[in-house]
């Protein structure tokens, strides 16, 4: 016998739960002592994508997974993983690998296929009733989250659902009002999800990520421990807005094209934030202050030639600001500001507290240049200022250009 055999089947199996699982049951064939030690494994990851074309058919017509899955042995499923084609198996054999996983007191399980025209229905009543599960991420266009009367995830902290379909308008809800320790969550829509609400008003959410692509006719968030937001979202259509105050908000990344009556609503929402980076089409209204804010990301791709009067709006409304960020978003217009007019007096942020600019792209048309030399001419406390891609004449007009800090570095990358 090989010094490996003679270890003890609890750290054998310790040593199998670092392999992938493709891996570990293949181990199955070393001896009769091995045979059986993958059974054991806390963690299952079961993906077609790294099978070949005679392997998945193994899978499927030897059901492998329906054979072996149900002698599992290990009293505590810590992650369960299934990553297919939607062509390869039925709903209803998928459905009855996660009812046994299910069944094994599980932790953490992550659902994905590949795009499908049929609607799937594959996920069992238990999933959602699962009192020991922390972590559920599903992910598949198509894949229909049908959501039954009882829900109960007790446990459940991690929740991502990507490109799948509703039932129907109050799935989401229905879901996340039954979540009561849920702390990160990320929804990515599709066309054609059903998703006519977003309302999330969960108490503990800490971490939050949206992408929304139709159009809704309610959004609505009460989200009171939030401390990372990441929105996408684009509606101009009349709907029920309703976003409360988020007051331990650290870091935000926000692209947003709202009926300009909403932009408001939001902007108030997130006024406690550290670190903001912001892409909006419009120009709030007056009465807002943030007084935390300390690094300013700002996309000035002016699609609707607004982005100047944005700056001077964030500028004067963000007293504590050390950095400023302007830059383009991936595939937002890269031409840059059309104007720039400066304000009245000086923002108290550029008098007293900003360290650092950046300005990517900078293409030297007349309101960018003239921003670029505002902040040099006026920034007494100016570290740094970066410009990237300015041809050889716009350095010469920017180091020409006078700055308020002797101790500022003007750096071209």
């Amino acid at each position: 016998m090989d010094k490996i055999s003679r270890l003890p089947d609890e750290l054998l199996v310790k040593i199998l739960s670092f392999l992938p699982t493709k891996v570990a049951v293949s181990t199955s064939i070393l001896s009769k002592q091995w045979d059986l030690l993958w059974m054991w494994l806390p963690k299952l990851d079961y993906s077609t994508r790294k099978y070949s074309e005679s392997e998945c058919t193994r899978l499927r017509g030897k059901c492998f997974l329906n054979k072996n899955l149900p002698l599992h042995r290990a009293p505590i499923i810590e992650s369960f993983s299934l990553d297919f084609l939607a062509s390869q198996f039925k709903p209803v054999t998928i459905r009855s690998w996660l009812l046994t996983a299910v069944s094994r007191n599980l932790r953490e399980v992550e659902v994905s296929h590949g795009c499908n025209n049929k609607v799937l229905n594959m996920l069992p009543s238990s999933l959602y009733t699962c009192k020991s599960l922390v972590s559920l991420k599903l992910n598949g266009r198509r894949l229909l989250v049908d959501v039954p009367r009882m829900v109960s995830l007790p446990c459940l902290k991690t929740f991502l659902l990507q490109d799948v379909k509703y039932k129907n308008e109050d799935s989401l809800q229905r879901l996340l009002s039954n979540c009561p320790v849920l702390e990160d969550l990320v929804v990515e829509g599709c066309k054609g999800d059903n998703m006519v609400k977003f309302i999330v008003i969960v108490p503990s959410l800490q971490r939050l990520t949206v992408n929304i692509l139709e159009d809704l006719d309610e959004f609505v968030m009460n989200t009171p421990s939030l401390k990372y937001f990441k929105l996408d979202y684009y509606n101009y259509k009349n709907h029920h807005c309703l976003i409360k105050r988020m007051p331990k908000l650290e870091e935000a990344y926000v692209e947003l094209s709202f009926n300009p009556v909403y932009i408001d609503r939001f902007i108030r929402s997130i006024t406690s934030v550290k670190r903001l980076t912001l892409c909006i089409d419009d120009v709030y209204g007056d009465g807002f202050v943030f007084d935390q804010l300390e690094h300013l990301q700002l996309c000035t791709c002016d699609e609707q030639h607004t982005s100047g009067a944005v700056i001077v709006r964030l500028l004067k409304d963000s007293p504590n600001l050390r950095v400023l960020d302007l830059f383009k978003m991936e595939y937002h217009n890269p031409i840059g500001l059309y104007t720039w007019n400066q304000p009245s007096t000086v923002p108290e942020c550029i008098l007293s507290s900003l360290q650092t600019f950046k300005c990517s792209g900078y293409s030297g048309r007349p309101g960018e240049r003239d921003l670029v030399i505002y902040i040099l001419k006026n920034a007494n406390h100016l570290k740094t200022a970066t410009i990237w891609f300015p041809t050889v004449d716009m350095k010469k007009e920017l180091v020409l250009s006078s700055r308020a800090s002797n101790a500022c570095q003007l750096v071209f990358d």
